[in-house]
């Protein structure tokens, strides 16, 4: 089915087809490699991101229009160019839209732990999402999960245990890699309340 959505924002993706995957230069004309925001709420991490490493681009999703445009306004502001913004639905996007192969690294930060026992199958991190995942990283490629729910700390544990095809590594804080990683808004206040942040950081093999 063709797209007969309203027009873009500067700096969104709206694809000419949702039943297909994407090709990595519908994403980005320069290669570099590619880091995810799944869920990035106002986009205050994928922003930061983009600017203290304009050598990488970002893709930041989001479900809500409104979100959507004021990331876009912001990054046309700040004149990002390696940062782009698709709004779509977070599973949809990593099962069915991604390019195979092409992300360096997804960020999934504090989403939403469906906490009611009814409604866990809604939850994000299970295996079908899993599966998609390892085909959309690179080899070597990262996945980092954070959550101020314990339960669903829990739940990605087990979840990826169960999987079984990614590699564990340590959140080094003062490992270069992650020494700067910016908070996003929902963890600045669950830390300002004083809730604690749990966090995972998976790698895909390399063979």
């Amino acid at each position: 089915m063709k797209s007969t959505l309203r027009p873009a924002e500067p700096g969104e993706i709206i694809p000419e087809d949702y039943f297909r995957r994407l090709t990595p230069a519908e994403l980005f004309t320069t290669e570099a490699p590619l880091e995810v925001d799944l869920g990035c709420g106002n986009g205050s991490f994928s922003l930061e991101m983009a600017q203290q490493f304009p050598d990488r681009n970002f893709l930041a999703v989001e479900r809500l229009l409104g979100r959507v445009r004021k990331i876009c306004k912001r990054a046309s502001e700040t004149g990002l160019k390696n940062l782009r913004v698709l709004r779509l639905e977070a599973r949809y996007t990593v099962e069915w839209l991604l390019p195979h192969a092409s992300v360096s690294r997804l960020h999934l930060l504090f989403p939403d732990p469906w906490p009611k026992a009814k409604h866990h199958r809604r939850r994000l991190v299970q295996r079908d999402f899993l599966h998609a995942l390892r085909k959309v990283l690179v080899p070597g490629g990262e996945f980092l999960f954070k959550t101020d729910h314990e339960d669903y700390f829990e739940w990605a544990r087990e979840e990826l245990a169960l999987f079984d095809h990614f590699e564990s590594l340590p959140w080094d804080e003062q490992n270069d890699e992650l020494s700067f990683y910016p908070e996003t808004a929902f963890e600045e206040q669950w830390r300002a309340e004083g809730r604690a942040v749990h966090q995972l950081r998976m790698r895909n093999p390399t063979a």
